[in-house]
């Protein structure tokens, strides 16, 4: 029944979004009539497709042509996005100017010999101005879409952030932290796409691989094969894995037992006791921050993922919400590991991503802890990125000098 209100709700807010494009964009074009029918016609597909694709995907009807559907679903809720954007913007830019207009010829006297074919003239202008806005919405919106599919499915850049602590051990300084997180594979995110990634973190050759969250959209007989490729993944100081919100949507237990196959060691608010050198390191686990609404006996829980710990040079935090810190903040962790929020994606769908979240990306402070906040690996929904590459992570830790901490010391390559 949730899943049956969550869609309903969605195509609403589809409808209207939809509507508005039709309103706005074909109710004043000015087409031949047999025209502005076919205009609506893709018009309505492009809002039947993204329901569609996602019916398919929660009926757990896994083939080729779900998977076609998939693409052509995402990729025009994605360019559907880009003209709405648009649109909005479009609308504010003609509201303003209308304003201003009406404020600049108030007290003027507007009927003046030939003021009338003057402002005829305007108004045809205008008008003139408006179809061919129209024609560029559709141009931008095509190219924004085309150029956000190739960031989306790019190699990930890597990005280098020093993690400055107080008082770190001698040997964990220089620690390098993998983190991998949001990769989605499933709907759009094939074999290809995980051995481009796994290919580019075996090469970073860190000392501990994290994977916080969001593996996979869809069922894990479906789906082995494409994510295979992270089973050949090393580091000397282990690889660990924390659910994300979408294993709980895909089937949470065959997903952990998938993990586990892969060689990850999944903490399910546990942790584990790491030592490099003479350094210790707690490293902890919590499920996703939503998991309690799908398996109760799996309710994230910070201070059950501690309980028992022994004294540690360094606690660390895998959590797949950003959001998890503030019930972990009083556990005296000293960097939290997250994803969840793709950085935004891309504008509008950042406003959702930033929901509920205290940080949406990059490093920051929170009452003592470091919270490090990756914009993903992966993409989920429609195949576009704008102004938040993905990303894989490299989090060093570094001992800090004089009480002074940088904002977000990072690099990326």
């Amino acid at each position: 029944m949730n899943v049956l209100i969550f869609f309903l709700i969605v195509v609403s807010i589809f409808a209207i979004g939809y509507g508005f494009i039709g309103w706005r964009l074909l109710s004043t074009s000015h087409l031949p009539a047999q025209w502005n029918t076919a205009a609506w016609i893709v018009l309505i597909l492009l809002f039947l497709l993204p329901p569609a694709a996602f019916f398919l995907q929660v009926s757990r009807i896994e083939n080729a042509f779900s998977d076609l559907l998939s693409w052509a679903g995402y990729l025009s809720m994605g360019f559907v996005s880009m003209v709405f954007t648009l649109i909005v913007a479009r609308e504010i830019v003609v509201l303003t100017a209308v304003v201003f207009q009406k404020l600049f010829a108030f007290g003027r006297e507007m009927l003046q010999a030939g003021g009338g074919a003057a402002f005829e003239a305007d108004a045809g202008r205008r008008e003139f101005l408006y179809q061919a806005s129209s024609t560029a919405i559709i141009g931008a919106a095509g190219i924004l879409t085309g150029y956000g599919l190739y960031e989306a499915r790019r190699t990930p850049a890597v990005l280098h952030v020093e993690i400055p602590l107080q008082n770190l051990h001698p040997d964990l300084e220089g620690l390098r932290i993998l983190q991998i997180t949001d990769l989605h594979a499933g709907l759009t995110v094939k074999r290809p796409f995980v051995e481009m990634v796994a290919e580019q973190v075996q090469g970073l050759e860190a000392d501990l691989i994290a994977f916080t969250g969001d593996l996979a959209d869809g069922t894990v007989p479906y789906l082995r094969e494409h994510v295979d490729p992270l089973r050949h993944l090393s580091a000397p100081l282990g690889r660990f894995f924390v659910t994300g919100n979408h294993e709980y949507y895909s089937g949470v237990h065959p997903w952990i037992e998938e993990a586990d196959r892969l060689g990850f060691s999944v903490l399910l608010n546990e942790h584990r006791k790491i030592s490099r050198g003479t350094g210790s390191i707690l490293l902890a686990g919590v499920t996703d921050y939503s998991a309690g609404d799908f398996v109760p006996e799996q309710a994230s829980d910070p201070a059950g993922a501690v309980s028992g710990a022994a004294a540690s040079d360094l606690r660390l935090l895998l959590a797949h919400q950003p959001r998890s810190i503030f019930a972990a903040q009083d556990h005296k962790f000293d960097l939290m590991i997250s994803g969840h929020t793709h950085g935004g994606q891309f504008f509008p769908w950042n406003f959702l991503a930033a929901v509920g979240q205290p940080y949406i990306s990059g490093l920051h402070r929170h009452n003592g802890t470091w919270v490090y906040v990756s914009k993903g690996t992966g993409y989920w929904g429609p195949p576009v990125r704008l102004g938040a590459r993905s990303e894989v992570t490299i989090l060093t830790l570094t001992r800090a000098q004089d009480n002074e901490y940088p904002s977000t010391p990072e690099t990326s390559t």
